[in-house]
């Protein structure tokens, strides 16, 4: 898949806006071909809302308590990505399952970034579940959605060793620097130079009509 330049990009949070806040820093280069232009989020309150405000990109709050059924939260959610016509929607640390209509939607350019190699330690305590295996390595997985969880093709991923005097939360912030840098440079090189995904392999910096 090839993308306009800038790309339009919406990033969906749910808490301090870390890996948003490193988008957007990125974006400022106009040769990073890609800009923020809508930020969604599942709570009000939250230190990444207050970035995207301060970046004076639009924002937009659904909490799933407010609505009586799911099904309602998530054609709430695809309305407003939708509304920012989106050409790559971006979930960094946001907590959320979107269901069937957001994935018809948005299935192809939505993607995700998680705390462990994938498909190990999938779920919501990566490094800590790493961590307890005793493994040597651990690290991040960039991938896009699909209706499990974690479970979709993998766009890329980076290793991060564990070492002797490791505990669960230096190993947590040494993953979470080692996912920043690669969702921003992945997101850089879709944007840029698109890709293609054939089954589960995604191949990126190959550009097609799709």
């Amino acid at each position: 898949m090839t993308l306009r330049s800038p790309a339009r990009l919406v990033v969906l949070i749910s808490g301090s806006g870390t890996n948003l806040q490193a988008l957007i820093d990125a974006c400022a280069d106009p040769a990073y071909g890609a800009r923020v232009v809508a930020v969604g989020a599942d709570r009000g309150g939250i230190a990444g809302l207050t970035r995207a405000e301060k970046a004076g990109i639009p924002t937009f709050v659904h909490r799933v308590k407010d609505f009586a059924e799911r099904d309602d939260w998530n054609a709430a959610v695809t309305a407003d990505v939708a509304a920012a016509k989106p050409d790559l929607v971006v979930s960094a640390g946001f907590l959320k399952i979107l269901g069937e209509s957001f994935l018809a939607e948005f299935g192809d350019r939505y993607i995700n970034t998680h705390n462990s190699l994938l498909p190990s330690f999938a779920g919501m305590h990566g490094p800590r579940d790493a961590f307890e295996a005793g493994v040597k390595l651990a690290g991040a997985t960039l991938f896009f959605c699909d209706a499990g969880i974690d479970t979709g093709p993998i766009i890329a991923q980076v290793a991060v060793p564990v070492v002797d005097d490791d505990t669960v939360d230096t190993l947590t912030e040494r993953i979470k620097e080692a996912e920043r840098r690669q969702l921003v440079d992945c997101v850089g090189r879709m944007v840029r130079d698109g890709w293609t995904v054939t089954g589960r392999k995604v191949t990126l910096g190959q550009k097609s009509e799709q």
